[in-house]
């Protein structure tokens, strides 16, 4: 039963690629992106309640009055940040734990930050549980990001920012991104990819509408 509902959810993952390209300019789910969420078991997840709806395509509540995105966001955010097998990425509110489990079959490391402890708890446990053993959580303020192990080969940030912390784009390598949804808590909001090129260019494009809960942190007027 769980294999035909994540079936058909990588199914319509692919077919919403198709019914979003004349806005993404992306036709197709990369095979790779797929191949990565058929190995995470999404119902492990999300709350018992909410097991009967895990391969829906819609984001759910995990509580705290927060969500697992989308699978077909999630897809598409994996797919934006066009990683390599031996990346070092930055993901910028754990939540559930989904996007960075999709994350850790992609890349060498991800470290995940989490605001809410109860989350970044649970998220961890569930993380481990399902053998991701190259990520780490960590109950830090993602807006500051994580200069320690800074610089990353990208990140993401998986709740809506009123603008882009000035602390993440200062800690991406040259020619990485940052792919972040932008926008006022519950109104209108934009999926930005940020690129970071020679002598610390900035370049901004906007990809897609979506509705992401808010980010919360102290850092936005951090340099």
């Amino acid at each position: 039963m769980r294999e035909n509902r994540l079936r058909e959810m990588l199914r319509v993952i692919d077919l919403e690629y198709g019914q979003t390209a004349y806005v993404t300019g992306r036709f197709r789910a990369p095979p790779r992106i797929l191949e990565a969420m058929a190995r995470v078991p999404r119902d492990a997840f999300v709350p018992a309640e909410m097991k009967a709806r895990a391969y829906d395509n819609n984001a759910l509540p995990i509580g705290r009055g927060q969500t697992i995105s989308q699978p077909f966001i999630v897809a598409l955010m994996t797919d934006l940040l066009e990683t390599e097998p031996d990346d070092v990425i930055l993901e910028i509110g754990t939540g559930s734990g989904y996007q960075a489990a999709v994350l850790s079959q992609l890349v060498k490391q991800v470290y995940s930050l989490e605001i809410l402890p109860e989350l970044a708890e649970r998220s961890a446990r569930l993380l481990a549980e399902q053998g991701c053993t190259n990520v780490e959580v960590l109950c830090a303020d993602g807006t500051q990001g994580l200069p320690a192990r800074a610089p990353f080969d990208g990140i993401i940030v998986t709740a809506a920012a009123s603008h882009i912390p000035p602390a993440l784009p200062k800690q991406l390598r040259t020619g990485a991104r940052l792919v972040i949804p932008v926008g006022p808590p519950y109104g209108h909001q934009e999926l930005l990819v940020v690129d970071r090129g020679e002598e610390d260019e900035i370049t901004t494009r906007s990809v897609l509408g979506v509705a992401f809960v808010p980010l919360t942190g102290a850092g936005w007027t951090d340099a």
